[in-house]
């Protein structure tokens, strides 16, 4: 195993140690604070963060669809990039990890954006089982933070 230097994963990193080390700490921007109470705004980021899981998922779209699939590449630079960037969009919606299901949603979510951070292109192996397993892992808890996003939506509005 090779650990090669990758830009978006030291990004990603340093994004994560700064949400977690705010967390510990117990560090808050009022300001943030008193606009992430606010409905509206609740609303607005939280589209903003469906909208990035979303997002990510464009990536197995150009794999799967063969018209697609020359895109596939750049689209795999561009997932990674934004993958980078996921503990910035969690920390503009909240600055918490959260209870219940949110807190298992944001265990998973946090899980699943550092396992992209050490993906296949920054811990260089061959094996073709550790590829696979990296892949399915990966992709299944991207499925579970889709499918916990979505009930969240639907609890956030069958309840208000």
């Amino acid at each position: 195993m090779i650990f090669s230097n990758n830009k978006s994963t030291w990004l990603g990193l340093v994004l994560l140690s700064a949400f977690f080390a705010q967390y510990i700490l117990k560090l808050e921007w009022p300001w943030l604070y008193h606009l992430q109470q606010e409905e509206l705004y609740k609303r607005w980021s939280g589209l903003c963060l469906a909208l990035f899981i979303a997002f990510q998922w464009i990536l197995t779209i150009t794999r799967v669809i063969k018209k697609l699939r020359r895109f596939a590449m750049t689209m795999q630079t561009i997932h990674k990039w934004v993958g980078a960037l996921s503990p910035l969009f969690f920390y503009m919606h909240s600055m918490a990890l959260g209870y219940g299901y949110l807190l298992l949603l944001s265990y998973i979510f946090f899980s699943n954006t550092l396992l992209g951070y050490f993906n296949l292109d920054v811990i260089k192996n061959n094996n073709d089982l550790w590829f696979k397993g990296w892949m399915i892992t990966h992709v299944a808890l991207s499925i579970t933070i889709t499918i916990l996003m979505f009930f969240h939506i639907s609890m956030v509005f069958y309840y208000k």
